[in-house]
């Protein structure tokens, strides 16, 4: 019998924690799984005790709140195999995108992997996947050619584009709504180095180079990926002192071209402003975690997004209006360039979202900066102010609210939805798989 921890085990705590600590979970059995048949037995111990059931790997994008059920947690299911022949990897559930950028690297290869290496790969790829190479190569959810889950009914399935075809279509999209993943084949990327790091601005000129990046964004090539992050530093000693206690206006890059080539095209972008830092340079992409440099450390946010059509004048007074220097709780605010290989469909694509978007705003709050009810109010107030020109969310960069269950109704298409439950009806019609953004079943399937 697979391990099982509960309440007041010594290991249960350490067991339930995750990168995400302010979603409060307190399920009844944690099952610490080290293989698919692990997983396979808890999903049909779940269903024999009729209790839901929910999966952590590094506890990054944790959804809801929840008591009670089970839940599978997969960090221990780390195998990493990587084909040279096919330009193919397969992991495991519990695998890290760390470990997949070194092991790809050693055959001249890169993954669709995001900007920290230490987000797990299931979660992220079945959020769909924005990757640093996303203009250039589409979504991470896009290379997926074949995802092995644990559904409900305790069996062990092989979803691909012509075996269990809903399934797969359902799961690179509709996240854990399904099942529990327990490996994921995908293709990599003929990629070595970029051009990238950031450039980072001082208080006084946020309104310029929000400016300043929007208009040079519309001309970049789909080799290049860019967001830029408003972020508000803390006065701590272990900021650097050029950055330590302002509002940083910081543009990252990951280009796919030669760093002369690179440089030409920054140059607006180093000429907006007075520059706090300057990190760019030709970079393997094992180092491109650095790019963003984010926080490797557990903590608890509140995150939400929308994906908009333009970013106008009117959007970027509201932006540093409602999540500014003077903004009532600190935020930090990231806008990502979309386009090129983003807006064009895959010959398999998984659950569609506007592929004629060009930018998505994101916005994240630390809990322990300010209460979780001001941070929604606050991320409320930008949302609702770019909602003449917001034409959807992604479901992937909503984290912790305590009504998140309710977000899979905002975020899909009412086609989109329909097919989804329908495909919950036929794979999960008790659905079990509940404590997550939750598409429930169809009630009139089949």
């Amino acid at each position: 019998m697979t391990e099982m921890l509960r309440p007041g085990d010594a290991e249960y705590d350490q067991e339930l924690a995750g990168f995400q600590i302010a979603v409060p979970r307190r399920p009844d059995v944690i099952v610490p799984a080290a293989s698919a048949a692990n997983v396979v037995e808890a999903v049909r111990y779940a269903g024999e005790h009729d209790l839901p059931i929910a999966v952590q790997s590094t506890g990054h994008g944790v959804a809801v709140p929840f008591e009670g059920g089970v839940l599978v947690t997969t960090h221990r299911m780390n195998g990493v195999r990587i084909d040279a022949a096919t330009s193919t990897a397969r992991v495991d559930a519990g695998v890290r995108w760390g470990a997949v950028i070194e092991a790809a690297a050693e055959y001249g290869l890169a993954p669709l992997s995001g900007s920290f290496p230490g987000v797990g790969v299931v979660g992220y790829t079945l959020g769909g996947g924005f990757s640093l190479l996303g203009r250039r190569y589409g979504l991470a959810a896009d290379q997926v050619t074949a995802i092995e889950v644990v559904t409900a009914d305790g069996e062990l399935r092989r979803a691909t584009p012509d075996t269990e075809r809903d399934l797969f279509w359902a799961l690179r999209g509709g996240r854990d709504n399904f099942g529990i993943v327990t490996a994921l084949e995908f293709g990599l990327v003929p990629v070595t180095r970029l051009y990238g790091g950031s450039l980072q601005f001082g208080t006084e000129s946020l309104a310029t180079v929000l400016h300043v990046w929007r208009d040079w964004a519309a001309e970049m090539p789909r080799e290049m990926t860019s967001s830029l992050a408003m972020v508000p530093m803390p006065d701590l000693p272990m900021v650097p002192e050029p950055l330590r206690g302002k509002h940083v206006a910081q543009i990252r890059i990951a280009y796919l071209g030669d760093a002369a080539e690179g440089e030409r095209l920054v140059a607006p972008l180093r000429a907006a402003a007075p520059l706090l830092g300057d990190t760019l340079a030709e970079i393997p992409f094992t180092e491109s975690g650095s790019i963003a440099n984010e926080p490797p450390f557990p903590h608890g946010y509140r995150a939400d997004n929308a994906t908009v059509s333009e970013l106008n004048d009117t959007m970027l007074d509201a932006i540093l209006e409602h999540a500014g220097p003077g903004a009532p709780v600190p935020t930090v605010v990231l806008l990502d360039l979309l386009g090129g290989a983003l807006s064009e469909r895959p010959e398999h694509p998984g659950v569609d979202w506007d592929r004629e978007a060009r930018f998505t705003v994101r916005a994240l709050s630390v809990v322990d900066d300010a209460g979780m009810v001001a941070i929604k109010a606050a991320h409320e107030k930008l949302f609702d102010a770019l909602k003449p020109w917001s034409t959807g969310k992604l479901l992937t960069f909503v984290y912790g609210d305590s009504d998140a269950g309710t977000e899979a109704s905002k975020v899909y298409s009412p086609a989109d939805l329909r097919r989804l439950a329908e495909v919950k009806a036929a794979v999960d019609p008790a659905n079990r798989f509940r404590l997550t953004h939750n598409v429930e079943p169809a009630r009139d399937a089949g």
